[in-house]
């Protein structure tokens, strides 16, 4: 077993629940999404992803973000994001007061391909206007690189195209890139890999890793993640969503279990566990089912 003095003493989450959970849910009303975020924004979490300015013909879930970020009631030294893909997406973002923005693109060609309709080269061109721009207003950006392990289409991605990506998003002007196990097929060992060859590149303070559970695998993930230096942790209130290009993907690793996993590793996240697991039971009522975490069945609905 590793020695356990390698672990981060805190760490930060980041809950995508409201955007990359809820765009792959069904649709559910504005007022559940505001109440969603504005529960989340009671549990100490200083990140929360609130929604996308993308197409609605593409991910109509996510249609009325600009409501939702109207109508939350934000409170201070919480960050409230938004995904972005092009500069139309950045204008609405500003519009709706975003305080940071997020990029997206892919360590695999044909998945880039299938997700935004360009090739991991041309999706790094578009996004420079989107940097550029959001730099000139003091807006930070982050980067998602999804399939950093494996790839629906292509099988299994070399680490070095996921080091060769990553350092290019770092060029660009992301100060920090989330990697992504997109269809949840990592283990620790491969992960390892990844990272290593990752971090020749780019520092651990600017990586943050974003694991899908569909394998059962996410937590382990993290914990191998945790001891090579890594210290942000995205996840989803309740393990929402999966990804829609990505067959068979289940949701992103619960918010519950990272915040119990940590617990129990003694990492400071400054996030109330048990203010989360209620919440988790909330959304998942609001989808007519239980949740899929394990803490949130093993602590029960109050």
């Amino acid at each position: 077993m590793s020695n356990s003095t390698s672990l981060p003493q805190s760490v930060t989450i980041k809950e995508m629940g409201p955007r990359d959970g809820l765009q792959n849910e069904v649709q559910i009303s504005t007022e559940d999404k505001v109440l969603l975020v504005d529960q989340l924004s009671q549990t100490g979490l200083s990140y929360i992803e609130v929604g996308s300015f993308v197409s609605p013909k593409w991910v109509p879930q996510m249609a009325d973000s600009k409501q939702v970020f109207e109508r939350i009631q934000r409170q201070s030294g919480i960050c409230y994001s938004a995904l972005t893909p092009n500069l139309q997406g950045l204008e609405a973002a500003i519009e709706a007061k975003a305080n940071e923005v997020a990029i997206f693109t892919s360590a695999s060609e044909t998945f880039c391909q299938r997700n935004i309709n360009c090739s991991i080269e041309e999706s790094i061109k578009r996004f420079v206007p989107v940097v550029d721009k959001a730099k000139q207003l003091g807006i930070p950006v982050r980067a998602y690189l999804s399939c950093i392990v494996d790839c629906p289409y292509d099988g299994s991605t070399d680490p070095q195209q996921v080091r060769s990506v990553a350092k290019q998003l770092q060029d660009l002007g992301c100060y920090e890139i989330s990697l992504g196990d997109t269809i949840g097929a990592g283990t620790p060992l491969r992960v390892a890999r990844m990272l290593e060859a990752v971090m020749k590149d780019v520092d651990s303070g600017k990586l943050a890793v974003h694991f899908h559970d569909t394998y059962g695998q996410a937590l382990a993930n993290i914990y191998q993640a945790l001891h090579m230096g890594i210290a942000t942790i995205d996840s989803s209130i309740g393990g929402l969503g999966g990804c829609p290009y990505a067959k068979g993907a289940s949701g992103n690793v619960a918010t519950e279990e990272v915040l119990y996993l940590c617990k129990g590793l003694g990492i400071e996240t400054g996030v109330d566990l048990k203010k989360v697991i209620e919440i988790s039971w909330i959304i998942n009522q609001v989808l007519g089912r239980k949740p899929t975490s394990k803490v949130a069945l093993a602590y029960g609905q109050k």
